[in-house]
């Protein structure tokens, strides 16, 4: 049931009880006035926005991406701009350029306050420093998302992406399988692009999780930063300290290509098992040459589309809003050739 038909005279109980359906997060209604929210903490789709559905507007729906400066933003946004072709929405990428969680929520801060979006999914590097404004979209009547990177005691109301613990744990365990010999006492080398992000810190705990019970012992995680040279200075000091290596992970696209870089020019690949993340034109030439023994694609893509589609079809159709876990698919020398680099 939409936003739309429940403005046109359900009786009270009757709203309240079909709104409840709509989802987890409350209850869902429309605004009377300007802005959204309600008493009870529900869901109230914010008037301006009810006006642009009534008068059959495309809707204004924002992805806030956490730096759209990195590889894997390239077919996010490709993803977002084949759904608002599909659907007729007017879609856009934003983000702070860089990666910076002060200037992410001041950018969706200013969409709030000029009733510049209709529907908007944000990636947080920091999800501590978005939980305050995804309520303040909330608060404000406006259906809001996370995608790729969750945020789970927000007021968001649904998740597009992958399941980052269950991946950092399938990430290990692949690693494990792929190991050869003894590998008690040994060591496996962690790297991430942001060691303090929220999303890093679910697929280490996964990954840890993983681990249990190997005998490996875990160095890390290594934070490298996303500049590429700056992160293999960092792989090449961190690996130059250590013995006893037989595994290394990158938790992301760019620290795995950064260690691997590193594994590939130090000659160890015959005797370093490595698993990473993401489908990159550099991560897909380093499974070919052996390098990379496997890296675990999350679908970008259809992050990106399925982040607009999820927000459109909850406007215009009243359709539940729900999470969509975009998988985790392995790629390896066996399957590379079918795979979609995703840059």
């Amino acid at each position: 049931m939409s936003p739309r038909t429940l403005l046109r005279g359900l009786t009270a109980a009757t709203a309240v009880a079909a709104a409840l359906s709509l989802t987890a997060c409350g209850a869902v209604t429309s605004a009377d006035s300007g802005s959204g929210g309600s008493g009870d903490g529900s869901f109230k789709l914010a008037s301006y926005i009810q006006q642009r559905i009534d008068d059959d507007k495309p809707m204004r729906i924002k992805l806030s991406y956490h730096d759209p400066s990195l590889a894997f933003a390239t077919p996010i946004g490709a993803g977002m701009k084949k759904a608002g072709e599909e659907l007729g929405a007017d879609v856009s990428l934003i983000g702070p350029t860089g990666g910076d969680a002060a200037k992410q929520v001041s950018e969706i801060q200013t969409l709030i306050q000029q009733k510049a979006v209709d529907g908007l999914a944000v990636s947080s590097a920091s999800s501590d420093a978005l939980k305050p404004v995804i309520s303040q979209a909330y608060k404000a009547g406006i259906p809001i998302i996370s995608f790729n990177t969750d945020n789970p005691d927000s007021e968001q109301m649904g998740f597009v992406g992958q399941d980052l613990k269950g991946s950092g744990k399938a990430q290990a365990e692949q690693l494990r399988k792929d190991l050869k010999g003894e590998v008690n006492g040994k060591s496996v080398v962690v790297f991430s692009v942001d060691t303090g992000a929220g999303w890093s810190h679910d697929r280490f705990n996964g990954f840890k999780e993983g681990l249990d019970g190997s005998g490996l012992k875990i160095v890390g995680p290594v934070n490298v930063g996303n500049e590429p040279n700056s992160a293999y200075n960092t792989v090449e000091s961190t690996m130059s300290g250590q013995s006893g290596v037989v595994a290394v992970a990158g938790l992301d696209c760019c620290s795995t290509t950064a260690a691997a870089k590193w594994v590939g020019q130090s000659g160890k690949a015959d005797t370093i098992t490595m698993g990473g993340f993401d489908l990159l034109t550099q991560t897909a030439e380093y499974i070919e040459r052996g390098v990379l023994n496997f890296s675990i694609s999350q679908n970008p893509s259809e992050q990106g589309y399925q982040a607009v589609k999820v927000l459109h079809d909850f406007l215009v159709d009243g359709t539940e809003i729900k999470g969509v876990d975009t998988g985790a698919q392995f790629i390896t020398q066996d399957n590379l050739a079918d795979a979609t680099v995703e840059d």
